[in-house]
């Protein structure tokens, strides 16, 4: 029998390969070209289907082939285009665990680029939503609702029904979706009042012994705590902390909107602050998952000739991830004073498409007496999917498998590295119970 040929074999057992984002092309922009290579990619999907259970993307979709007049692609609506790709929240987990025909397959497929593109065309044509545009302003929102006596009537807006009744009607706002609470006292406050613990220096191989801790907008002005349970966690184990000068976010809440122009404007404020730093010796982690994929992914695909770029990418990890480098070289602290018992464990799609392996899971389950339950599906929350109110539902519809697996569970917890996935899985539960952060969990284990 013929060996088989490129154009029959189907995927690769290479790893995938991501092209740069060819963003500041204007044929980027060109709307008949888009539609032209959205066609293209999903008459391969509605070929294949593999990724039926991945997003509302791909049923959306579907359902619009299957109840055309054809029966294919060539019968849907270039107008129902823009269904599909709302219904995309760019967690990549099709290209990374799904899709046989990425690059280097000839057919060059990468639906999450793909879609944003499409919602970069969106944006650029003025189409994107006033409540879209504001959702994703995260430093300015979080600034003004974080105002001492602001903060107390934001947070209780957010949770009584008349007022959320209102937000429903006035920006699409779902009245059942969690809201985060806002803090005055924020995550940059409380580590720049803190006396960091005086420690030798100790590199490993893989890491240089001292951090800077990148707050995120969400850590910083809605879950403060994480940075000081992060902060007490690496300070036991000889790790230095320190805050960058200056921050912004780190872009991704734009990026998700097609709004590029804002992701370069926060990388011009982030990249040479955070450069500088690395190039002085210093590594950096950040406690939210999709702001450290911003740094290790994204911007290099939109800037891939920028050294400053290159070199955060290099020197950015996620916690668990630094601290189980460091374990592997016997500089991890593993005196631990209390067991956890049995932990339900999401992990979430901005942590898994780093290809860094399970290292919360590992983490933790070196604590003695401790179970992790490993949860690998979405929870459908995408930062603010899941609060609108034409995705609210189907969010909710995504989380189900993972509430499922939380119930069945029965664990004294319920954990994921994204907050906003905790919360999703807590809505889920009808917010009987709330998540507690890994971070937070390995400080109890440690008695901190």
């Amino acid at each position: 029998m013929p060996a088989p040929t490129e154009v029959s074999r189907e995927g690769s057992l290479g790893a995938p390969t991501r092209h740069p984002l060819d963003w500041q092309n204007p044929e980027f922009f060109n709307k008949q070209s888009l539609n032209q290579e959205l066609e293209r990619v999903f008459d391969i999907c509605h070929g294949c289907r593999r990724c039926v259970n991945l997003c509302n993307a791909f049923p959306t979709l579907f359902d619009f082939v299957d109840e055309s007049s054809t029966m294919e692609v060539d019968g849907v609506s270039k107008e129902d285009y823009v269904k599909v790709v709302d219904q995309c929240f760019l967690c990549d987990l099709c290209f990374m665990t799904k899709c046989p025909y990425v690059p280097p397959h000839e057919w060059n497929v990468d639906f999450p680029h793909l879609m944003l593109r499409a919602k970069a065309v969106k944006f650029k044509e003025g189409k994107t939503s006033l409540r879209d545009r504001l959702l994703t302003s995260t430093d300015q929102v979080g600034k003004l609702a974080s105002i001492p006596v602001v903060v107390n009537v934001v947070n209780a807006s957010n949770k009584a029904r008349l007022t959320r009744g209102i937000l429903d009607k006035t920006l699409g706002v779902h009245p059942d979706a969690i809201l985060p609470e806002y803090h005055s006292d924020t995550m940059r406050k409380r580590l720049k009042r803190h006396k960091g613990a005086t420690s030798v220096t100790q590199p490993t191989a893989g890491t240089r012994g001292k951090v800077v801790l990148f707050t995120t907008c969400y850590g910083n002005y809605n879950e403060p705590q994480l940075g000081e349970d992060l902060v007490k966690v690496f300070e036991l184990n000889g790790i230095e902390v320190t805050l960058a000068e200056l921050e912004q976010c780190c872009g991704m809440p734009k990026l998700e909107v097609g709004d590029l122009d804002a992701v370069a404007k926060a990388k011009e404020v982030n990249i040479p602050v955070l450069d500088k730093l690395a190039t002085q010796g210093w590594d950096i982690v950040a406690p939210v998952p999709s702001c450290v994929l911003m740094f290790k992914q994204e911007l290099p695909m939109m800037f891939p000739d920028d050294p400053q770029v290159a070199r955060v990418c290099n020197s950015i990890f996620d916690p668990f991830e630094y601290l189980m480098l460091r374990h592997k070289e016997g500089k991890l602290n593993t005196d631990f004073k209390r067991p956890l018992g049995k932990i339900a464990y999401h992990a979430p799609c901005h942590l898994r498409v780093q290809n860094i392996g399970m290292k919360t899971r590992d983490m933790l389950e070196l604590v003695p007496d401790t179970q992790v339950e490993l949860i690998e599906r979405c929870s459908g929350h995408d930062g603010t999917y899941a609060v609108k109110r034409e995705f609210h539902e189907a969010s909710m519809k995504i989380c189900r498998p993972v509430v499922n697996r939380v119930e069945k569970a029965a664990a004294e917890y319920f954990s994921s590295d994204c907050p906003m996935a905790g919360h999703q899985i807590e809505n889920g539960l009808n917010r009987a119970r709330q998540p507690v952060h890994p971070l937070t969990l390995l400080r109890m284990a440690y008695g901190l």
